[in-house]
């Protein structure tokens, strides 16, 4: 008996990393959801996620609202906006209509996104660093005189 105690306290000592929350097929939220850990949605939520984990909106799953998260694979359907801090993945059967703002973005063949995306670590505006690279460089010099 002491040893399975001890090995009951070992595990609730060491919870996985690698915690899930789920909303299963059948199941209509409406409202906002704030998270740590990660979430997959396989039913449909009227709202804003923010999460500091990964979503993973499986293949019956939608979302109409607003998402903040770090990582994100997309499988369903996603009318709004999505800022991803690291990677958006849209597989093959994602339909994303609205915003993409993200760091790194990967989409399979199959995908259909509407609507504009923000890429990249840090956005800058190109033209005005266009206009900085020009003005540094020297002034091409005739060489027929």
């Amino acid at each position: 008996m002491v040893f399975k105690s001890d090995k009951h306290m070992a595990n609730s000592n060491n919870q996985s990393p690698e915690r899930l929350n789920r909303i299963v097929e059948g199941t209509h939220i409406e409202g906002d959801i704030k998270s740590d850990s990660n979430i997959r949605i396989d039913g449909y939520l009227k709202g804003t996620i923010s999460l500091k984990g990964r979503l993973v909106l499986g293949p019956t799953g939608k979302i109409d609202g607003d998402i903040n998260c770090k990582n994100a694979d997309i499988e369903g359907k996603l009318n709004g906006t999505i800022e991803v801090d690291e990677l958006l993945s849209l597989k093959s059967t994602a339909k994303l209509q609205g915003e993409i703002s993200t760091n790194k973005l990967a989409i399979e063949p199959g995908a259909i996104f509407s609507g504009n995306c923000k890429m990249g670590a840090v956005l800058k505006d190109l033209s005005s660093n266009e206009e900085s690279l020009n003005q540094n460089k020297e002034p091409l010099k005739d060489k027929t005189a």
